[in-house]
């Protein structure tokens, strides 16, 4: 192995560790978020794209996390900048992590790649520009992500909350 090989590995599993580290900062914190709120939910942790990944799921299908995750995911935003600000306050650094709960951010992913794949394709066949309605940055990542895919591009546009997605033809 030469020493920039070396060098790179260690860097990434320094990163590992970093993104592991996040993980078990907010799993502690949204446990005792889910005490005090007297909820019942299991804590995964992983590592996904360069960025710590918390969800909380229930084996038992209760509805009471869905009030963890709010209309259109609001609670769910509000919660993970809150995660996000535990783990900043123990590390020191700004955290990119993902919270999921009950399997919300996973469904919104699998539809949000749909319309992104739906929309290029539209772009292809019309070869004019077309204008999504605004969007989350969550949700803006995963429709140019599924854009990029069709092998399309895209923008966002706008200022927040009204920050959209434009497809634009190639």
């Amino acid at each position: 192995m030469t020493e920039g090989t070396t060098s790179a590995a260690a860097e990434g599993a320094d990163t590992l560790t970093r993104l592991e580290q996040e993980g078990e900062i907010a799993a502690d914190y949204l446990e005792g978020l889910l005490d005090i709120a007297d909820l019942d939910g299991d804590i995964d942790m992983d590592v996904e794209a360069d960025r710590a990944s918390v969800s909380i799921i229930s084996d038992t299908g209760s509805r009471d996390l869905q009030k963890l995750v709010g209309r259109d995911g609001e609670v769910l935003e509000a919660l993970q900048e809150l995660t996000r600000l535990a783990v900043h306050r123990e590390t020191g650094d700004r955290s990119r992590l993902m919270l999921d709960i009950a399997g919300y951010r996973a469904q919104k992913r699998a539809e949000l790649s749909e319309l992104g794949a739906k929309a290029a394709a539209e772009v292809k066949s019309s070869g004019e520009p077309l204008r999504l309605k605004p969007m989350s940055p969550f949700e803006r990542k995963v429709v140019h992500d599924a854009v990029k895919a069709a092998g399309l591009r895209s923008e966002s546009e706008g200022e927040e909350p009204q920050r959209f997605v434009v497809v634009l033809p190639a």
